[in-house]
């Protein structure tokens, strides 16, 4: 099973799942896990790790609308080099310190491949969750998509700088909470926007019908790849089109299209669910 047939294999068993982040009385709670072989190219500097790392959770619970609060992360790794648990934790600090949050720790681990689990908690009273989108509302992402696809060129081309640079995200916290008060539904970018449509529709019992020529591209990277590549932590959110022009001034935001019935569709034409599969 790949990750979305387990969540489904376990969903009766934990029926307060399913958002990006638990909510708990007033607290939203999520947790991770990144591995080196896998979440991190060659060239990766553990600053980088700890700040992306973090910075994930983070994201999750900026999709839920919430003040991000604290942070912290188990650090599993064949050695304790100090240099680079010293770098993982002041870019778990730093990302933190981003979006007003505190990092406060974790734990350490004797593990073969480097490997950390990250949990982030946030506060609201009035979480954004997946299901509340109706058609005719418009349909909206932050900031631009391809950008982790861009990263991971430029780490394969040999520019460690530049994909470092790029794999340190700043998560959409501040855009959360303001989108909150408007949003009926909200999730993150993490599995690509293709899939991030899938889900919402989903969760909310509605369809999609997005346009190509309104979906904001990194530069320099294909449609096809910044539609379906995921782990840019962009927030996906629907709003009624009266809320638009009151969040476009304090939001990176662009309407990319309108929730409809059923389907979900880009130009007119079926969108496949495809993007980022752990």
């Amino acid at each position: 099973m790949d990750e979305r047939a387990a969540l489904a294999r376990i969903a009766d068993l934990v029926p307060a799942a399913g958002d990006d982040a638990a909510v708990l009385g007033d607290t939203v709670v999520t947790i991770d896990m990144l591995h080196e072989r896998t979440d991190f190219p060659q060239g990766t500097t553990r600053y980088t790790q700890g700040w992306r790392a973090v910075g994930a959770s983070l994201s999750d619970v900026a999709a839920m609308g919430a003040d991000a609060t604290g942070a912290v992360a188990v650090y599993g790794a064949p050695d304790f080099d100090p240099d680079a648990l010293e770098g993982f934790v002041r870019g778990a600090r730093d990302v933190c310190d981003r979006v007003g949050a505190e990092y406060v720790g974790g734990d350490l681990d004797d593990t073969d491949e480097f490997t950390t689990a990250t949990t982030a908690v946030g506060e609201t009273a009035n979480p954004v969750f997946r299901s509340g989108a109706e058609p005719g509302d418009a349909v909206c992402v932050t900031g631009e998509l391809g950008r982790s696809a861009a990263a991971i060129d430029a780490f394969a081309s040999g520019n460690e700088e530049r994909g470092n640079d790029l794999f340190q995200f700043t998560p959409r916290v501040a855009a959360g909470r303001e989108l909150a008060a408007h949003a009926t539904a909200m999730m993150d970018s993490s599995d690509g926007l293709a899939r991030s449509l899938h889900q919402l529709a989903e969760a909310s019992d509605c369809g999609f019908s997005v346009d190509s020529t309104e979906i904001p591209v990194f530069d320099g990277v294909e449609f096809e790849r910044a539609l379906t590549f995921g782990e840019d932590f962009e927030l996906v959110c629907t709003l009624p089109p009266a809320s638009v022009e009151q969040v476009e001034t304090d939001v990176p935001l662009s309407v990319i299209g309108e929730v409809i019935e059923s389907g979900v569709l880009l130009d007119g034409e079926p969108l496949p669910d495809e993007g980022y599969t752990h």
